[in-house]
């Protein structure tokens, strides 16, 4: 029985900041986890990993401006997003695969959150 919720999204202008949150209740943080996002009218995106062991990972347009990092004790995921851009518009997703090892791919997620909005315009 596994349960995900993402917390954090709103609307920011040009270089703002969010950070958002989500809660995993029964899910074993020695696994594999992940934020991924979709904006209208385009596929689902990776966006970065965390690892059992804190190993991390992200796609080469956030890189740099967004961290990943988790809260075992808490069990809570977090994505801080700086310098947020327009084409970080999307709705954003945890997910978690339940294998220790990590994927890129949306295919081998199979635990997911509702989804947060995250919008930046001017």
């Amino acid at each position: 029985q596994v349960q995900m919720a993402e917390f954090g999204g709103g609307s920011v202008q040009p270089g703002g900041t969010l950070r958002l949150s989500c809660r995993a209740s029964g899910y074993s943080f020695d696994s594999c986890m992940s934020w991924f996002r979709q904006a209208p009218g385009k596929e689902r995106e990776w966006v970065a990993y965390i690892a059992r062991f804190g190993t991390t990972a992200y796609v080469d347009s956030v890189r740099g401006r967004f961290t990943v990092s988790k809260d075992i004790d808490k069990n809570v995921l977090y994505l801080q997003m700086d310098s947020l851009k327009t084409e970080d518009t999307a709705m954003y997703y945890c997910a978690g695969s339940g294998r220790l090892g990590c994927s890129r791919s949306q295919s081998e997620y199979i635990y997911w959150g509702q989804g947060t909005q995250v919008t930046v315009s001017s």
